[in-house]
């Protein structure tokens, strides 16, 4: 989880860490591209309640916290007017909802014109490969945006591994020219996701996570932008061509990843 709180009423969250190549002062896999939101306003409420659960798992010995003196109007005058709907939510390991991947496969069925994704890993499970290639099939236009400098060689291999069958099915992939660590889902001109939850089992199934939904709201437009900027200055779109010009070492070692696929 990636959660900025300040005084109750702003928040922030996305994927960055609190580390130099984040903000590209030091260099390590190309340039760094990140993204992260700001939301004001009982929005914060959720990502308040979600820091003081985890502190409060932490840090046993303490007395549970007055949630009430955390709210965003206590600490704030201004007035947050309606923006759409926003709705920060977290993901565990702990229980039985997969509730980061089940936002993503809301989005992908439920979307009409377009999805676009960003994720710095792809280890794809059954459920969402048949909801990516079927959302496609259905004229869907969907893209994905993937690291074209990864920071984890063997996740990448893996990664390269679905190239195919999803380019089959009409899938767009772009590699970002440097390291891409976004989080981010766009549909429709209507719907968003900018988080910290990768395509990838550890972070579907295994880690605590958090995101922001954001529905009918003018932020999911500047998702949209951020998306179109990339797919014309800073990404190459991948081939049937490139998938069929991968080196044999490259596919071998992919098979056996495959092994410890839920591990990645």
């Amino acid at each position: 989880r990636k959660i900025v709180v300040i005084d109750g009423h702003t928040g922030f969250t996305g994927g960055d860490n609190i580390a130099d190549e984040y903000v590209n002062r030091i260099e390590r896999f190309g340039y760094w591209k990140d993204t992260a939101v700001m939301i004001k306003g009982d929005a914060v409420w959720n990502l308040t309640m979600m820091f003081l659960q985890m502190w409060e798992v932490i840090n046993p010995t303490q007395s549970p916290a007055d949630y009430k003196l955390y709210r965003p109007e206590i600490h704030s005058e201004e007035h947050f007017g309606a923006d759409g709907y926003v709705l920060a939510y977290g993901d565990s390991p702990l229980d039985n909802e997969d509730v980061g991947e089940l936002t993503y496969l809301h989005i992908l069925n439920t979307a009409k014109s377009y999805c676009y994704i960003s994720t710095p890993y792809l280890v794809l499970n059954e459920e969402l490969s048949a909801a990516l290639k079927f959302a496609s099939k259905r004229g869907v236009d969907v893209r994905i945006i993937v690291p074209g400098i990864p920071d984890k060689w063997y996740v990448k291999v893996l990664g390269m591994s679905y190239f195919d069958e999803l380019i089959e099915a009409g899938v767009r992939i772009y590699e970002y020219a440097g390291f891409n660590h976004a989080k981010m889902f766009v549909s429709d001109d209507e719907k968003a996701v900018v988080g910290t939850i990768n395509l990838d089992y550890r972070s579907l199934y295994l880690h605590f996570e958090n995101a922001c939904f954001i529905y009918h709201s003018p932020a999911v437009m500047d998702v949209k932008k951020d998306f179109l900027y990339m797919f014309g200055n800073s990404c190459k779109e991948v081939t049937m061509e490139d998938c069929k010009n991968r080196p044999r070492h490259l596919r071998i070692m992919a098979y056996l990843l495959k092994i410890l696929e839920p591990l990645l």
